[in-house]
C-alpha cells in the first residue's frame, strides 16, 4: 500500500518518471527484433504490460494492431493511460489496477508477449518470485518477455544509495526524494532469477541519464530478450 501511494504521488508530480508518450529506444529495438529476426506479426499479439504506467508501450503496440492489457498500481497513471487510449480510439486496450507482485487474473498461456520496463525494480523478494512464476504461467509456449531494469554492476549512484539509504532487503534502497524502494541486480542475480523460467536470448547492460527532481544521475540498466522455456 505504501508503494502504491508513493507511485500515485509520483505520477502526479513527475519527479522521477517522465510524462512522455514515446517509448524508449531499447523497447523499439526489441520490437524490431521480433519483427525482423523472429518474423513475428505484431498485429496478432496478445500483450501483458506489467507496471504499464501511463500506457505508452501498450498504446504503441495497440496502434500496430496488438491486443494489450496493462497491470498498474497507480490510479493516476491508469487514468492517464485510459484517456490516451480513448483519444487514439483503442477500445480493446485494457488497464487494470493491480500489483503484478500478486497472482495475475488471467488463465494459463494467455499472452504472446510480456513487458517489464523499469517496473519490477520495486518488487519485494517474495513478490519477485511470484511475478516470475506468473509471467511464465500466463505466457504461451515460446512466448517472449522483454525486461529492462536497474543494474548494480558499475552503477556508482546505486551503490551510494544502498549505503546511505538502505531498504529493508538486500540490494535495495529508498529514493529519499520520492520514498520509492528500488532493487538493483547484478548480472549473476539476473541470470539466477530469470533463467529457471526463460531462455535468455540477449542480455546486455547499457546506461543513460535519469532525473530525480532537478538532479541528473547516470544509471545502468539490464536489457533482456527472453523466451519461455
Amino acid at each position: 500500500m505504501a508503494q502504491s501511494k508513493a507511485w500515485d504521488k509520483e505520477y502526479q508530480t513527475n519527479n522521477l518518471v517522465t510524462n512522455s508518450t514515446e517509448p524508449q529506444n531499447d523497447f523499439k529495438k526489441f520490437i524490431k527484433f521480433l519483427r525482423k529476426e523472429q518474423k513475428v506479426d505484431i498485429s496478432t499479439l496478445k500483450v501483458l504490460d506489467l507496471g504499464s504506467g501511463t500506457g505508452k508501450n501498450s498504446i504503441f503496440l495497440a496502434e500496430r494492431g496488438a491486443n494489450c492489457t496493462g497491470l498498474e498500481i497507480s490510479d493516476t497513471a491508469i487514468g492517464l493511460a485510459k484517456k490516451r487510449a480513448a483519444e487514439s480510439n483503442l477500445t480493446e486496450t485494457t488497464f487494470i489496477k493491480q500489483s503484478f507482485g500478486e497472482t495475475f487474473p488471467f488463465s494459463d498461456a494467455t499472452f504472446d508477449l510480456a513487458l517489464d520496463i523499469m517496473s519490477s525494480n520495486s518488487l519485494t523478494e517474495a513478490e519477485r518470485a511470484l511475478y516470475l512464476e506468473e509471467v511464465a504461467r500466463t505466457l504461451k509456449p515460446q512466448g517472449f518477455f522483454f525486461v529492462r531494469l536497474l543494474a548494480l554492476d558499475g552503477d556508482k549512484h546505486a551503490q551510494t544509495l544502498i549505503k546511505d539509504h538502505p531498504g529493508a532487503e538486500s540490494g535495495t534502497y529508498v529514493l529519499p526524494e520520492v520514498g520509492i524502494t528500488e532493487r538493483v541486480l547484478t548480472r549473476d542475480e539476473f541470470i539466477a532469477y530469470y533463467s529457471p523460467f526463460f531462455n535468455i536470448l540477449k542480455l546486455e547492460k547499457n546506461s543513460s541519464y535519469a532525473h530525480v527532481k532537478n538532479t541528473k544521475y547516470k544509471r545502468h540498466y539490464w536489457v533482456a530478450y527472453l523466451q519461455k522455456k
